[in-house]
């Protein structure tokens, strides 16, 4: 027996326990992103944008997961999930597989071209400029447009319904908290408030998974109400519209449906989403900040393993959501779904906020609502950071060549702020968009601009006959039929329940996945051929850039292991003598400079203006060492650990085919 929807308010966060737990969350992140400030070697290019490389494994781990998920999964996910049951869940169980491949081939030759940016890897790769400036573009478009969207979206539907607040207040608020420890504290300030609000995150979740399953009856009766769950208020001359999925508890769909035919859904959740795990700015700078390619390892495995956690924290919930509240979660007929979420085309976003809102009682309300900020603000802090990282290190780098090491600092600060500016502008956009429509304009562009990228990273990584003009006019000819499938996607919408669909075959023969395939193999080939075109790169252009060539420094100059003493103590009497230099140095002139102007340094952790600076900060060819050599012993660790991780996916993938 369902829960009746009345029509009645859904209860708020009005309670003062429940705000006490939001008002205690906010002060423990502003301390956590404010320790950071604490960490040496801010006032570096690499302590800013990449944490000083000397991050540990379980917040790598942590901050891969965190910046992944987000308020959109937390909403979108378990919306999904409420509509048409867990195949999605591929895209996050295929992540097992993808952040293996991050760690194990493509970050080695990360390092070893030693950059700080993916399009600057595209740069070393290659040669040239008009890669590298292109696809940091792309990405800076990509985030603002999508990621930023879709987080204060999601975010902004959350508040809404538990605080009534208005969307301004809200995301200026959240805006202003992120925006302040991002900037003072860089990277290093993300990863660590990313570990504690993915302990949040997790701890929240599973408390509202085990008390909606309790609520529900436990899992046989939710496969039981959940079939069973169909709007009271549903048009009269229809036959399947409201009604839930036959196939809602498996992944395996027949390959000619239209909702996620399994061939599709298996090839794009792996090849289609390589670019996202292994060629995406905001996941593997992460990956990048660790202390070495082992920590890095060891944190892919251990995101792994918590990517294999939504279905049953997010898309059964969201399940359960519909079985208890079918009229408003589940409604189909508009007027009804303007009135319970005053969105005509669908009430599936309010899943999870109207289970958290309606089950928990005072105190945990307040703590899944600390949840949903802990999502939304680990999102805007990844892509804050990653977006300022691009902007300073690939596009401003360029425009002012002479640049030093404290104006790219103070550039990548206020290129935050700019964004800050542009997500609250964004708001009206977000207001004014349909919640469905949003989050599958935010898959399709991120499926038919971001699948070329994979091809081109994974060939640029593997096939040393590539060369830049392959890479650049492939990449066009995917980027080309990525756009023209999508503007006949907006063109020709897919028609509502129960309606005929007129679109032209090439969309209602060619479901998306499937296309998404398609135009990774596509590009595949059109750099292939484009490269043969082109000259071959000579063999010193390729040192260090490629899969195959990653170790040839490491061959020539790493004779034993990087950490003995004797290199030890050289590089800390090398620290030491800089410090030196630079505390005289700063000593001298510190008359020079105001109070209030130093104190703006040391906070900002900007270096003085008189302090000494590169113009052209870079990771040494010594650092790349370090961070490749793998200790036999953790290597072995390490595979078995990968090994376990991908037979516990397979299993789950076989378990619910």
């Amino acid at each position: 027996m369902s829960m009746a929807d009345d029509g009645r308010h859904t209860p708020g966060l009005d309670h003062w326990g429940d705000i006490t737990v939001v008002a205690v969350y906010f002060v423990l992140v502003l301390a956590v992103g404010l320790w950071t400030l604490c960490r040496p070697n801010r006032e570096s290019i690499s302590g800013y944008f990449l944490a000083g490389r000397n991050i540990k494994w379980w917040p790598v781990g942590a901050s891969l997961f965190s910046s992944n998920i987000g308020s959109e999964h937390f909403v979108g996910l378990a919306g999904t999930g409420a509509a048409a049951g867990i195949a999605m869940v591929m895209y996050e169980w295929n992540s097992m597989f993808l952040v293996i491949l991050l760690g194990w081939l493509f970050l080695p030759v990360y390092m070893s071209a030693g950059v700080f940016t993916l399009p600057e890897y595209m740069g070393k790769r290659f040669g040239g400029t008009r890669l590298r400036v292109y696809l940091s573009c792309l990405s800076l478009v990509l985030y603002i447009v999508t990621k930023l969207a879709v987080s204060i979206y999601a975010g902004a539907l959350f508040i809404k319904l538990a605080l009534a607040w208005d969307m301004y207040i809200s995301v200026v608020g959240l805006l202003a908290i992120t925006g302040l420890y991002t900037i003072l504290g860089g990277l290093a300030a993300v990863i660590y408030t990313d570990t504690f609000q993915t302990a949040v995150m997790t701890c929240g979740a599973v408390v509202l998974s085990v008390i909606s399953f309790q609520k529900v009856g436990g899992y046989d009766a939710l496969r039981q109400r959940y079939m069973e769950a169909i709007p009271a208020s549903r048009p009269s001359n229809t036959s399947t519209c409201g009604v839930p999925p036959a196939d809602a508890f498996h992944i395996f769909h027949s390959p000619l449906s239209d909702d996620n035919p399994w061939p599709g859904l298996m090839l794009q959740s792996s090849l289609g989403c390589m670019w996202y795990w292994c060629c995406d700015q905001v996941i593997v700078q992460r990956s990048l900040a660790a202390k070495n390619l082992t920590h890095a390892k060891a944190g892919s495995i251990m995101a792994g393993y918590l990517k294999l956690t939504p279905l049953f924290f997010m898309i059964f919930p969201g399940m359960i959501s519909r079985a208890l509240f079918p009229d408003s979660v589940a409604c189909v007929d508009p007027q009804a779904c303007q009135h319970f979420c005053e969105n005509a085309v669908g009430c599936s976003n309010i899943a999870y906020p109207k289970l958290v809102l309606e089950l928990l009682p005072v105190g945990l309300r307040g703590l899944l609502m600390a949840v949903m900020l802990s999502a939304i603000m680990s999102s805007l802090t990844s892509i804050f950071n990653s977006s300022s990282t691009l902007f300073t290190m690939d596009l401003w780098r360029r425009l002012r060549l002479t640049a030093t090491e404290r104006e790219l600092l103070i550039v990548g600060r206020f290129f935050v702020l700019i964004l800050c500016v542009v997500a609250i502008l964004w708001i009206p956009l977000v207001k004014s968009s349909q919640g469905g429509q949003l989050f599958n304009y935010i898959q399709a562009v991120q499926g038919y601009l971001g699948t070329p990228i994979g091809a081109l990273f994974i060939l640029g990584v593997l096939w040393t006959r590539m060369n830049e003009r392959g890479a650049f006019y492939g990449t066009m000819v995917g980027h080309t039929c990525g756009v023209i499938r999508m503007a006949l996607d907006f063109t020709f919408p897919a028609p509502g329940c129960d309606q005929m669909d007129s679109r032209p075959r090439v969309l209602s023969a060619v479901h998306y996945t499937y296309f998404g395939v398609l135009n990774f193999f596509i590009t595949a080939i059109a750099i292939v051929v484009f490269s043969y075109t082109g000259k071959k790169q000579t063999d010193e252009q390729l040192r260090g850039v490629t899969w195959w060539t990653r170790l040839d420094k490491l061959k020539e100059t790493f004779d034993k292991e990087p950490d003995d003493d004797m290199n030890r103590n050289n590089h800390e009497m090398n620290i030491a003598d800089d410090n030196q230099a630079n505390h005289q140095q700063n000593d001298i002139d510190e008359d020079s400079e105001g109070r209030c102007h130093r104190w703006f340094d040391v906070i900002c952790g900007i270096p003085s203006a008189h302090a000494r600076s590169r113009t052209r900060p870079e990771i040494t060819e010594e650092q790349r060492l370090e961070f490749l050599y793998e200790k036999p012993k953790w290597v072995k660790i390490l595979n078995i650990n990968a090994a376990i991780g991908m037979t516990v996916m397979a299993f789950l993938t076989g378990f619910y085919r």
